[in-house]
């Protein structure tokens, strides 16, 4: 099979063996969707299928040895697995780093209001998103909530089939002549994405009956929303998509479809001589900023006490590590649409269904904000995805100036790493619901295990 084919799509090069793997990965992969709807149920997922192949917090082990398997929880909304490799730590880490939070509504810390009797909840959008596109749609509230007594409660209201949805209201067309003149940007505006919470009351005013309902169901009082993390995100779960059932459709692929193809990849990768691990970080929606974003100090910390444990605390050793790792920065690339092909240059645009993309710049016109990648290093990936068959291509985000987009990436850069975005090409990037190719997300595992095995 040829690794670089854009004549041939991804499934045209496949063997029927390789076609029934395609579809058992993607089983695996829907399930991982419908279960990591936020960036902490996917760590507590990601965990449990970790210690289930037999990783160790790294907090219970005083010791490495090749071949061990540890992890790293950051404060339940980051993590990060490691396999340890034959070579010394300061010989330098394959890194796979991928994002787990995704484009959201955050709800306000006094979230809940009244209005002519109906009762909505306030939100602050989180990340990138097209307001206009969340309206007219049932959507989930998950999260957490800490009581004034410190209670932690667990909120899921919308994903059992039997649960009531939230809804986020929109003008009729027959009144919205007014409406239609505005731009798209200015149609809905972000104060205007409050979800319907609750009308009835057999009272004067209807906020009191719902937060009544609230410390009924949940154990909550309005105060407590000041010390809670609640998003609301699209309800429905992860559906085939096309009559072929070649695509999914989902919410969250961006960034789940990498972040999951490289926890498989670190799962069933053999041992390499190189220490592999994969990053799973919080916060890329709004900069990789926190505590759980890739800008704070967690990885360099996880990295630090690894090489702690083989008997190196001296600063030296660290940036050693660094500066001689080489990281896939696993996020997602736009796919060439047809329907809007006036945003994208064709011949530098990646295909839905044609592999892995290696992106060697993100950025905006200039390449501002962006990483741009070595030649050297660049050649090195390509040569481990040929010699493993890897269906890859190559592409960038639209044209130069119609706007931009970053990464992890530049930030690990910028701790000496060699580093290049290789990752998956899609449809409708941070969408309530987005399209994948079932053969593109397979190939990102093929891409990501192939990384971690080379040397």
């Amino acid at each position: 099979m040829k690794a670089y084919d854009m004549e041939n799509s991804a499934w045209a090069r496949f063997s029927e063996e390789e076609r029934i793997e395609v579809e058992e990965y993607n089983k695996t992969y829907k399930e991982f969707l419908d279960t990591a709807r936020t960036e902490r149920l996917a760590v507590k997922e990601i965990i449990r299928q970790a210690e289930a192949a037999g990783f160790r917090s790294i907090e219970d082990v005083t010791s490495l040895v090749p071949g061990d398997k540890i992890y790293w929880n950051q404060k339940g909304k980051s993590a990060i697995l490691a396999v340890i490799g034959e070579n010394p730590l300061t010989a330098g880490l394959k890194i796979v780093g991928s994002h787990i939070d995704s484009p959201r509504l955050d709800l306000k810390a006094a979230p809940v209001v009244e209005n002519k009797k109906i009762v909505y909840l306030k939100t602050h959008y989180y990340g990138g998103l097209r307001k206009y596109q969340w309206v007219c749609m049932p959507l989930s509230l998950i999260g957490v909530v800490y009581t004034t007594a410190g209670e932690k409660i667990d909120i899921a209201l919308g994903e059992n089939p039997n649960d009531p949805v939230l809804f986020i209201n929109d003008l009729l067309p027959h009144l919205a002549k007014d409406q239609s003149e505005k731009k798209l940007s200015e149609a809905i505006q972000g104060e205007m994405l409050m979800p319907m919470l609750g009308c009835n009351s057999t009272e004067e005013k209807t906020k009191p009956a719902i937060l009544t309902l609230l410390k009924e169901k949940y154990g909550i009082e309005e105060e407590d929303f000041a010390s809670a993390e609640l998003e609301v995100v699209p309800t429905q779960k992860s559906r085939d998509a096309g009559l072929d059932q070649s695509m999914i459709m989902s919410y969250g692929h961006d960034d789940r479809v990498c972040s999951y193809a490289s926890l498989a990849a670190i799962l069933n990768a053999a041992k390499g001589s190189h220490t592999q691990v994969s990053l799973f970080a919080d916060k890329e929606e709004i900069g990789s900023v926190g505590n759980t974003g890739v800008q704070s100090s967690f990885f360099q910390d996880f990295l630090a006490e690894m090489l702690a444990l083989q008997g190196h605390t001296e600063d030296l050793s660290l940036r050693r590590t660094l500066r001689h790792s080489e990281v896939l920065s696993a996020d997602v690339s736009a796919a060439l649409d047809p329907i809007f092909a006036d945003a994208y240059e064709e011949a530098n645009s990646a295909k839905l269904g044609y592999g892995i993309c290696i992106c060697k710049y993100t950025g905006a016109r200039g390449k501002s904000g962006s990483n741009d990648a070595n030649a050297e290093f660049v050649s090195k990936i390509r040569q481990i995805f040929n010699t493993a068959n890897v269906p890859w291509q190559t592409g960038e985000l639209g044209k130069v100036d119609q706007g931009g987009g970053g990464t992890i990436a530049y930030i690990m850069a910028d701790w000496g790493c060699e580093v290049v975005d290789c990752g998956v090409a899609m449809l409708s990037m941070h969408a309530p619901l987005e399209i994948v190719a079932k053969t593109d997300a397979y190939c990102g595992y093929l891409a990501y295990k192939a990384f971690f095995e080379s040397k």
